[in-house]
């Protein structure tokens, strides 16, 4: 099997152990929930491929019936190519099956066989930034529960009935955990890193005012299809592709004009 093109650095749970009160239920709780904007710089891309399992655009974002939800489809005439759903060229020399973020790229890598990925756009919030290393997805859940940590409820006291205490927010199309999540451990330890849904589309791309690693809600429910608990994740930086400049003076707002869903009034992921 070929290596790896990069060196993983050990995890650093600092920026999570800060936003969250974890205890006994700490498989429920998402810290997931930062505030600062960032700038992005994209990298030079390998090419990409055609791929008929994929199916095209309109019927990869197309709207979805799923476990009794109806997921609106995505305007993916919108988004930048790059972010939509492709195979490419394997920039991260990973063993096949691994998952790979990329987050100078805003890219996660679904390796495969004959040096090829599937590569999903995402979006990341600084607690995105702030976790790098190897881990494995502890298991998955289809429409999870969202539990805001005591902390955060400490500044906005309308969210006690999301708590642990209260059992957290009920799956649905507004919950800030989308249609899938995937939970990332080390050690056997929850890392509070969460790979999960949004249906905010236009943050795709982007380093946005919340979150850990979001993907549309069409491909996290295409990633949680294509792997099984217990793979292996690496998030990096340093995928290995040159980078360019920085979009500078034409860097996109984090909400691209367009108003981020909110809950109770204030954006959450």
């Amino acid at each position: 099997m070929s290596s790896s093109p990069f060196s993983s650095r050990p995890i650093s749970r600092r920026g999570f152990l800060n936003a969250a009160a974890v205890g006994s239920a700490s498989i429920l709780v998402s810290a997931c929930t930062t505030t600062r904007q960032e700038q992005v710089d994209f990298p030079a891309q390998p090419p990409a491929y055609a791929e008929p399992e994929l199916g095209s655009y309109a019927l990869m974002y197309g709207p979805v019936q799923d476990e009794g939800y109806e997921i609106p489809a995505v305007p993916y005439q919108k988004i930048d190519k790059r972010f939509l759903r492709q195979i490419v060229a394997d920039p991260t020399g990973e063993r096949p099956g691994t998952i790979v973020v990329d987050t100078s790229g805003h890219f996660l890598y679904l390796v495969r066989e004959g040096g090829q990925a599937i590569r999903y756009g995402v979006g990341l919030g600084r607690a995105g930034f702030e976790w790098a290393g190897e881990a494995i997805v502890q298991y998955k859940r289809k429409w999870p529960k969202w539990t805001p940590p005591d902390e955060m409820i400490g500044r906005q006291p309308e969210l006690e009935k999301y708590s642990v205490r209260n059992g957290g927010m009920p799956p649905g199309l507004m919950n800030p955990l989308g249609a899938r999540a995937l939970y990332i451990f080390q050690n056997g330890e929850d890392t509070l890193y969460r790979l999960h849904g949004s249906p905010e589309w236009n943050s795709i791309g982007k380093s946005v005012s919340s979150g850990c690693v979001r993907l549309m809600n069409q491909d996290i429910i295409d990633l949680y299809d294509r792997v099984p608990a217990k793979t292996k994740i690496v998030v990096t930086s340093n995928v290995g592709a040159p980078m360019v400049a920085s979009v500078d003076a034409q860097a996109i707002p984090i909400d691209n004009g367009v108003p981020q869903a909110t809950l109770l009034g204030r954006t959450w992921f």
